[in-house]
């Protein structure tokens, strides 16, 4: 039996480089810290350091205990993650696996298609408006657990 469990969601109708915020400062967490922090952070009393896609957002004085000094709360986000967390959760249970020993050894964030729209402008114009999807994959795995690797033939 594998000391693994995963989780994944398609098509998220989330911005992307918020998504990949959120799941850049959860990867390596504890399951149940991890859980406490997305709630924290849509309770707004953690905050996300934004690291790659930091450009135009605002210092916060909550991330002095960072190294960065630009932060949001992306709710949407949060929520997303923590849905699809709670989904890993509820199969490592189904697997048999100890929920106290769980941490989160990967999470991808992938841009999905593009929704295309219009928007009008003045003298007659039009403009894009898209908006930027993401496909979100999640591993739990038992802390002190040995994943052999597989060779394809």
């Amino acid at each position: 039996m594998k000391k693994i469990s995963t989780a994944r969601a398609l098509n998220l109708k989330v911005h992307f480089k918020n998504t990949r915020e959120v799941a850049h400062s959860i990867k390596g967490l504890n399951l149940n810290r991890a859980k406490q922090y997305l709630q924290n952070v849509i309770k707004k009393t953690e905050i996300v350091p934004f690291v790659r896609y930091r450009y135009g957002v605002g210092r916060k004085s909550q991330l002095k205990k960072f190294k960065g000094t630009s932060g949001r709360w992306p709710i949407k986000s949060a929520q997303n993650i923590f849905q699809i967390l709670r989904n890993a959760e509820a199969n490592a249970k189904e697997k048999g696996l100890d929920l106290n020993s769980l941490y989160i050894k990967k999470i991808e964030v992938h841009k999905a298609m593009k929704g295309h729209r219009r928007t009008f402008r003045a003298h007659g114009r039009v403009n894009a408006f898209s908006s930027h999807p993401c496909h979100v994959e999640l591993w739990l795995v038992e802390k002190n657990a040995r994943i052999n690797r597989t060779f394809a033939p």
